[in-house]
């Protein structure tokens, strides 16, 4: 699994020119699943996250996660994160996985975080989606199991 995390102020996803998922200070998560993927690469990614120190202390230190802080979370599920483009100029993406196992290790993922006590809003799985968010920093973190 490949996660970019961006920590942010606020965000929000649009599906046909409407809201589905909105959040205040956070993260942003693009989700991509690879045909590899194994349940423990969902819970590795969820510890890894839950404890992620990015967020300011008292001393303007990158100390607090987003459990300290009580943030939110825009799980956004994106397959490009999955691309191959050693070959060519169009990208390859036969390591994503099929559309079934990415939506059921995506929704795994997202209720895994909640579990935490995490507020998660999401996207829509395959669908068209308009992303915005203010990057707090700007500060951006990728997470790959393959690494």
């Amino acid at each position: 699994m490949k996660v970019v995390v961006q920590r942010c102020q606020q965000a929000h996803v649009r599906v046909d020119n409407a809201i589905i998922g909105q959040i205040e200070h956070g993260f942003v998560l693009l989700v991509g699943v690879a045909e590899t993927d194994t349940l423990d690469d969902v819970m590795y990614l969820v510890r890894k996250i839950t404890q992620l120190r990015v967020f300011e202390d008292e001393q303007h230190k990158m100390n607090l996660s987003i459990m300290d802080i009580k943030g939110s979370i825009l799980s956004i599920s994106q397959f490009t994160l999955l691309a191959s483009t050693k070959k060519g100029n169009r990208p390859s993406f036969t390591k994503a996985a099929n559309p079934e196992k990415a939506n059921q290790f995506y929704e795994l993922f997202n209720e895994e975080l909640r579990k935490n006590g995490l507020v998660v809003e999401t996207g829509q799985f395959g669908a068209d989606m308009k992303v915005s968010l203010i990057n707090d920093g700007p500060v951006t973190i990728i997470f790959d199991t393959e690494e």
